[in-house]
């Protein structure tokens, strides 16, 4: 599992031209369901995502295809995590 951290390098003009991008660009990872959750960071200075995959290499090849990540609008820190506890809801995402 990883969370992946975006911090905005850019104006916000500059992030909202390219938010459409990005949106459509989030979407096609959670239909290839390596993106469970996403969402701005308050105050808006970047976003969150937590995503999950085989490696730490395929987080960074999807990263590479982000419309911000193109236009150098912003870095990204990725953190890997084992999820020994969770609700219910996310009982699969489990690990020993």
């Amino acid at each position: 599992m990883f969370i992946i951290t975006l911090t905005y390098l850019k104006p916000a003009d500059q992030i909202d031209a390219l938010l459409g991008a990005h949106r459509e660009y989030l979407r096609e990872q959670y239909d290839n369901g390596m993106f469970l959750m996403s969402g701005r960071m308050v105050p808006r200075t970047g976003g969150v995502i937590l995503a999950t995959a085989d490696s730490r290499a395929d987080i960074e090849a999807v990263i590479e295809l982000d419309p911000f990540n193109e236009a150098g609008m912003a870095s990204y820190q990725i953190t890997e995590f084992v999820p020994t506890m969770t609700v219910d809801a996310l009982s699969a995402f489990r690990q020993a």
